[in-house]
């Protein structure tokens, strides 16, 4: 697993992760995501819905990971794509990831 990804579970603990594409989707639209991760393996509709959502709302994102990985990071099953809601958190993974786009 992505080492960058061992602080999801930590910020999944804390509340601060929507996890999954509806979730995610609807954190973005709501002004409540600071961060996007999308799985590598996502589909290639779903890597552009949520490239251009995130451009759109102007949330920092970044291609991570595959949806096994995402998804055992916050102790789930597979997750697509997922979203930070907390601010702090946010930061820090952006530190650490470095965002592709925006």
């Amino acid at each position: 697993m992505d080492k960058r990804l061992g602080m999801l579970g930590l910020a999944a603990k804390a509340g601060s992760v929507a996890s999954g594409g509806f979730a995610a989707e609807k954190a973005i639209t709501e002004g409540k995501a600071y961060f996007v991760i999308i799985a590598e393996d996502a589909s290639d509709n779903t890597k552009k819905k949520f490239e251009n959502k995130s451009r759109y709302y102007g949330i920092p994102y970044v291609m991570c990971g595959n949806m096994d990985e995402l998804g055992h990071a916050i102790g789930k099953e597979d997750r697509t794509v997922l979203a930070i809601t907390d601010e702090g958190f946010a930061k820090t993974f952006i530190k650490k990831f470095g965002p592709d786009g925006n």
